[in-house]
């Protein structure tokens, strides 16, 4: 087979393998995004979002370069996830150049230039799929890591209470001490 023809195929499956489902969506580490997008991200974990995804749009699209992806419940979550990433966004001195569709909470844009925070209700998302309108793009799922991140927090935090509650007892067990010496 020539060179042309064996790097067609191989540029062929390549978008093949693109073409596949939420599943399939790459695991990467959050370090590699800028800090703005991780408070973004984590704003919105606070908040409870489900289905957190980044489509990174460096290779197919001029106007921005990611899209960060998260879902509500209801509308008032929604809502809700939308004024947790702008207000943590605000804080660390980046305002959104605009937010779109907040009363209506079926599908909030918070627009940052180079990024732009999706929030949707889940029949909206389903509806949009943006997922699959942008299939091209690299699909990172950060609701796994950002879930792995919180039980390790959390695992941290029962250490914690778990040594306090050792320092408790032997504080108490000194006080029956010198209670029964006197």
């Amino acid at each position: 087979m020539s060179q042309k023809l064996q790097e067609k195929t191989l540029s062929s499956e390549a978008r093949a393998a693109s073409l596949g489902t939420r599943a399939d969506a790459v695991a990467a580490d959050l370090t590699e995004f800028d800090e703005r997008i991780r408070r973004a991200l984590n704003a919105a974990a606070e908040k409870k979002a489900l289905d957190l995804t980044i489509l990174d749009l460096r290779s197919i699209a001029s106007f921005t370069d990611f899209f960060v992806i998260a879902t509500g419940t209801n509308r008032r979550q929604v809502q809700a996830i939308s004024d947790g990433v702008v207000e943590q966004l605000k804080r660390a001195g980046n305002r959104a150049a605009r937010v779109e569709g907040y009363q209506t909470a079926e599908w909030i844009l918070i627009d940052y230039g180079d990024f732009i925070v999706h929030v949707f209700d889940e029949k909206a998302r389903r509806f949009y799929d943006l997922e699959r309108l942008w299939r091209e793009a690299r699909r990172i799922d950060v609701s796994a890591q950002l879930l792995g991140s919180e039980i390790s927090n959390l695992g941290s935090e029962i250490s914690n209470v778990k040594s306090k509650n050792s320092d408790s007892k032997s504080e108490i067990s000194n006080l029956k001490s010198e209670i029964s010496d006197l």
